[in-house]
């Protein structure tokens, strides 16, 4: 007879990490928004904590990702397209006009500019008079899913390391309760990837960031408590929940047995998780919500520490206000009226979901082991064996749709002759106009002298090895833009520059 599973909140935590869980406090309840410009993003965060948002989830616009300031060639129709335009401390500090940031927890969806973008955040909190021992949040930071699957990457991968890592040991001092990374598997599920790949190839990436930050000489359980992951919840409903567990199991016995890490905080998978964009579909979109609240389900039992649903219209745009707030709806009915908060982990010990955790975790360990034999996760990105992996899990799938193997309903299956209409939310061109405007004053208005001056120190510790982010914190502080530091940094570090796939049999 197999043994019992240990309980929720005892190592290796494959029941969850609290013994509680939601008895004790419900997930954190974020909406990921931004859109246009500050002001805009800044009305619909109130409006979302006003309908019981408890956390803003932003997303910043391409040019900001990829280290560009508004009026930037490349930029051009770009801003404010896909989150809100940041090109500096000014626009930050609209951004979170009257939301006091040591109230309340935010997450930035943020990788190449993660450091720029947390010191300006940093000083905003400063100028409202907050304690940043007491600030609360996390940065994505998760550069190596960018190489694999999503694509804003700025630097080459080991630059790009070191950065991840001076954040690391500057917010272990200077912020203790901020979150420095959160580890994405999300993007790398809406490549394409299966569910096993999902835990694979995040874990992975985690195992590179810590080697990273232990080569840098920072001991284990000094920066493990503040690492976080990111999950998606996708539509098979017990694989997707049996995932969750498999992956806090692997990891904890990843921190126990390959580091060494002796805080039971250490070995805890915190993870937040978003429902499936790349499931939503522009073809009857109402039933989106469908499925939106049957993934969100499996992350809360799956054992979720927080949780984004996504709007039934963003197949077709950024989410309108009454589809945003349906989204949040749905997480508000799980948690108040469904009943699945009564028990910590109310699935445990089915027959079934314990099959499934068993399999996707030997399969993940299964790949964990190959990348180790290719010499670690750059190694096996710098190949292109992960996004190889990802590139043909997609294509089986695309296969099997248009073969009608795999049913998408309204898509191959149940289908409309005539699509009804939906409002579609529209960005107006003129804000393009008026961040741009901001910006030039910005650049105009500032002390010449100690700008250039914090810009050079930025470039000297970049060439000497120094940590980085006091020298970015003293920039942004002197109003120098997310271009201005992007591009001293890229002067030091170059640009990454993706090479062909190897062939992998």
């Amino acid at each position: 007879m197999a043994q019992p599973l240990p309980p929720p909140g005892q190592y290796p935590f494959t029941r969850g990490i609290y013994p509680d869980m939601y008895r004790k406090r419900l997930w954190t309840m974020r909406q990921y928004a931004g859109f246009g410009s500050a002001e805009e993003s800044n009305r619909r965060y109130r409006y979302l904590l006003a309908q019981g948002t408890t956390g803003l989830s932003v997303a910043f616009d391409l040019p900001t990702q990829m280290g560009m300031d508004a009026d930037h060639p490349l930029a051009s129709g770009e801003v404010g397209r896909v989150g809100v335009s940041i090109s500096s401390l000014a626009d930050m500090k609209v951004l979170f006009d009257s939301i006091s940031l040591d109230k309340i927890t935010t997450s930035m969806t943020i990788n190449s500019t993660a450091g720029i973008l947390l010191a300006m955040y940093a000083l905003v909190a400063e100028q409202q008079g907050a304690d940043w021992k007491k600030l609360s949040g996390t940065i994505q930071n998760d550069i190596l899913k960018e190489y694999i699957a999503r694509g804003t990457y700025i630097y080459p991968v080991r630059p790009a390391m070191r950065i991840i890592t001076d954040i690391f040991a500057w917010a272990s001092a200077e912020l203790p309760e901020w979150n420095t990374i959160s580890i994405s598997g999300y993007h790398i599920r809406e490549a394409g990837s299966t569910a096993a790949q999902e835990i694979a190839f995040t874990l992975a990436n985690a195992i590179a960031y810590i080697e990273a930050a232990l080569a840098a000489g920072l001991p284990i359980d000094n920066f493990a408590p503040r690492l976080s992951f990111f999950f998606n919840a996708h539509n098979d409903f017990f694989e997707e929940i049996a995932k969750f567990r498999a992956a806090r199991r692997l990891y904890a016995r990843l921190m126990k047995d390959r580091f060494g890490a002796k805080d039971s905080r250490s070995m805890l998978l915190r993870f937040h998780t978003q429902t499936a964009g790349s499931t939503l579909t522009a073809q009857q979109p109402v039933n989106n919500v469908v499925r939106v609240a049957l993934q969100a389900m499996a992350a809360v039992l799956g054992g979720t520490q927080s949780l984004h649903t996504n709007s039934m219209d963003e197949a077709l745009g950024l989410p309108t206000e009454e589809s945003a707030r349906v989204a949040l709806r749905t997480q508000q009915i799980i948690a108040h009226e469904t009943g699945v908060t009564a028990e910590p982990d109310p699935l445990g010990g089915s027959f079934y979901l314990e099959q499934l955790t068993d399999r996707l975790e030997a399969e993940a360990e299964a790949y964990i082991a190959r990348i180790d034999q290719m010499g670690g996760t750059l190694a096996a990105i710098e190949r292109g064996f992960v996004q190889n992996e990802i590139q043909n899990a997609a294509y089986d799938y695309q296969k099997r749709v248009e073969t009608g193997e795999a049913i998408v309903v309204g898509v191959n299956k149940f289908t409309e002759a005539e699509p009804r209409p939906t409002p579609v939310f529209r960005i107006d061109p003129e804000i393009e106009k008026a961040q741009v405007a901001r910006l030039r004053e910005v650049r105009a208005t500032r002390s010449i002298e100690p700008w250039k001056k914090s810009l050079e120190d930025l470039e000297l510790a970049a060439r000497d090895g120094a940590n980085l982010m006091p020298r970015i914190l003293n920039s942004a502080r002197e109003h120098a833009t997310v271009g201005e530091i992007s591009d001293t940094l890229r002067r030091v570090f170059g640009e990454f520059r993706e090479s062909a796939s190897e062939s992998f049999g």
